[in-house]
């Protein structure tokens, strides 16, 4: 572990950032290699900062951005202040119109620096910092009237050194766990089960369904068996209980608070965090 602090360069729905003070006492002792399947804002990754890691994500956007980050970093900040520099008096239409240029790039399929760029301009100036897309694949969330500078320069730098040395993978979080071996730690924060399991049609429309939960909880099993150190966060519901209740693992619920949430009387629920160990 490394004693430069850095931190997430984008805000993530589901992030762990309240919890890791809770995950990090949950730790194994000593592992070998660290996996982390879904890595979103890579709140974890970043406090850890361990020397042998592998990182996936299915978001083929927020992976070009750590690649980006990693391998490209001037031009990445380049990028970044060139938009900030032009959010003027006319910001609301500015924002609408970069992220209608987002949209259009990621339906052609450029994953690029310019749209590594745009991808956490929107993110620092959208409602909430909630990355979300419609049904078609397009980011949909609207201006959230903030005019600051969307990237910490030194943040980004550090965040690009570090970067260097890990294994960044884009694709299915089984196919990330492949090379995990007896002593590696694995690091599951899956994307949440909906809260009412009537909500699951929609939640379909995000990619992760109830076969998605429960192949990753027969992954989470053949890793176990393989002499991993495996940890795993959710909501804490029934379905997540049924999932991996009665199989002697360790099952603890913790209070959180829903920050993303647009209502703030549902600002606050519990999550489990599950360990093999």
């Amino acid at each position: 572990m490394l004693e430069n602090k850095i931190a997430p360069f984008v805000k993530w729905a589901g992030g762990k950032r309240q919890l890791l003070d809770k995950i990090i006492e949950r730790m194994p002792k000593a592992y070998n290699n660290y996996y982390e399947p879904f890595i979103g804002g890579g709140a974890v990754l970043f406090e850890l900062q361990p020397e042998k890691a592998v990182i996936n994500d299915i978001n083929f956007s927020l992976i070009n951005t750590y690649r980006t980050i990693a391998n490209k970093p001037m031009e990445f900040i380049a990028y970044v202040n060139k938009l900030d520099s032009e959010l003027g008096d006319n910001a609301k239409e500015y924002y609408y119109s970069l992220r209608q240029h987002y949209n259009d790039k990621l339906m052609k399929e450029e994953f690029d620096v310019e749209l590594a760029a745009l991808f956490v301009f929107i993110n620092k100036h959208c409602f909430n910092g909630l990355y979300r897309v419609n049904g078609k694949g397009l980011f949909n969330v609207p201006y959230n009237n903030s005019k600051k500078a969307s990237i910490n320069e030194e943040s980004i730098l550090a965040v690009s050194e570090y970067l260097k040395d890990v294994t960044i993978l884009q694709g299915d979080f089984e196919d990330a766990c492949r090379n995990a071996q007896k002593g590696d730690f694995i690091f599951f924060d899956s994307p949440y089960a909906p809260l009412n399991p009537t909500s699951f049609e929609a939640y379909t429309k995000e990619g992760f369904d109830v076969e998605s939960h429960e192949r990753l909880a027969r992954l989470f099993d053949e890793l176990t068996d393989r002499g991993c150190y495996c940890m795993l966060t959710n909501h804490n519901t029934e379905f997540i209980n049924e999932l991996y209740g009665n199989k002697g693992y360790r099952i603890d619920v913790v209070s959180v608070k829903r920050m993303i949430n647009s209502d703030a009387s549902k600002r606050t629920g519990e999550e489990v965090i599950i360990c093999n160990y």
